[in-house]
C-alpha cells in the first residue's frame, strides 16, 4: 500500500467528540492491516491514544503509548515527536505537569531541527500551557514566530489558535487591551478561513474581556447574539450562560442573572474537565444560581 493511498486519519479529527474519534481511528488501523509502513501506524496509534486521554481513560492511553514507545523512539521523526506528545498530554490532563514539561520541550526541539514546523508549534503551544504565566508568554509568542514565518500549512492552521492561547496569557496578567487584541487577530484569521465556529469562540472571549473592562452593556449585547445563533441551531452553551449571568450580576439585576447561573452550572457542571480543574467556579455558579438557598459569601 503506497503512502498516497493511505486515509489522511488526521483530518478525521473531532476533537470534541474523543469516542466517535477513536472508533474512526480505530477502523482505520483495521482497514489497513499491517499493509501501512510501520511509521504510519505509530502515528496512528499515538493519536489513538490521544482519544483516550480525551476521554479520561489514562491507564489505556499510557499503556497504549508504553506499546509504541520503542519502535517510535527508534525510527525518530514524526512517530518520535508525536508519541512525546500524547505522552505529554495524557500526563498534562491527568495532573503531572512536572513530568509532561521536559516531553513538551524534546518534542518542540526534535520537531523545530528536523523541519517539522506543524509538530514544532503544537509541542511549543503545549509547553506553554504547562508553564507559569509569565513563561507561557515567551513560548507561545515563540509558537507564533514559527507558526507565522512557517510555509509549511501544518504550522501556519495555527495562528489562530496561538492568537487565543495568547489573548488567554494577557488576560491572566490582567493585560486586558492586549488580551483583546489577540483574541481580535483570532476572530480575523476565522473569518479568514471561514471558521464559523471558531470565530464564535472569538467572540465569546472578546465579550467576556469587554465585560472585565466594565464594557457592561457591549458585552451584554454580544453574549445575547450568540445565544440567538445558538438557538437557531438548536445549541445551548453554558460558557454562554455564564457570560450572561456575569453581565447582569455586574450590572446589578441579580433577578435576571440567577436563571441564566441556573443554567450555566446545570452544563458546565457535567464537564469532567471544569469540575476537576475549576471547582471553585462551580461552586459559585451553584450559590448565584439560588442565593437564598445558597448564601454568598462577603467578600464574592
Amino acid at each position: 500500500m503506497s503512502d498516497s493511498s493511505l486515509p489522511n486519519f488526521d483530518a478525521l479529527w473531532n476533537y470534541s467528540q474523543p469516542a466517535e474519534t477513536e472508533t474512526a481511528f480505530r477502523q482505520v488501523r483495521n482497514d489497513v492491516g499491517d499493509c501501512a509502513p510501520e511509521t504510519y501506524l505509530l502515528e496512528l496509534d499515538t493519536q489513538i491514544a490521544r482519544t483516550l486521554g480525551l476521554q479520561r481513560k489514562f491507564d489505556e492511553a499510557h499503556s497504549l503509548l508504553d506499546a509504541v514507545e520503542a519502535r517510535a523512539t527508534e525510527v525518530g521523526g514524526r512517530p518520535h515527536i508525536r508519541y512525546l506528545l500524547e505522552r505529554g498530554r495524557a500526563l498534562n490532563s491527568s495532573g503531572h505537569k512536572d513530568k509532561a514539561h521536559p516531553l513538551f520541550v524534546q518534542a518542540w526541539e526534535i520537531g523545530k531541527d528536523s523541519g517539522e514546523d506543524g509538530l514544532a508549534v503544537d509541542a511549543a503551544h503545549m509547553v506553554a500551557i504547562v508553564e507559569t504565566p509569565e513563561a507561557a508568554l515567551q513560548w507561545n509568542l515563540t509558537a507564533l514566530e514559527l507558526a507565522t514565518t512557517s510555509e509549511m500549512p501544518a504550522a501556519r492552521k495555527w495562528r489562530k489558535s496561538l492568537h487565543n492561547n495568547l489573548g488567554w496569557t494577557f488576560y491572566d496578567l490582567q493585560q486586558f487591551d492586549i488580551a483583546l487584541y489577540h483574541f481580535k487577530k483570532c476572530q480575523d484569521l476565522a473569518l479568514e478561513n471561514n471558521d464559523a465556529e471558531f470565530e464564535r469562540i472569538a467572540r465569546w472571549c472578546i465579550a467576556k474581556v469587554l465585560r472585565v473592562q466594565g464594557n457592561l452593556d457591549e458585552a451584554l449585547s454580544m453574549q445575547f447574539g450568540q445565544l440567538a445563533e445558538l438557538e437557531k441551531v438548536g445549541r445551548t452553551s453554558g460558557f454562554v450562560f455564564e457570560e450572561l449571568a456575569e453581565c447582569h450580576y455586574a450590572l446589578g439585576r441579580t433577578d435576571s442573572a440567577e436563571p441564566f447561573f441556573a443554567q450555566a452550572y446545570a452544563e458546565l457542571s457535567q464537564d469532567p474537565w471544569i469540575t476537576q480543574d475549576e471547582p471553585d467556579r462551580i461552586s459559585r455558579l451553584l450559590r448565584l444560581s439560588n442565593p437564598a438557598q445558597n448564601p454568598i459569601p462577603e467578600d464574592e
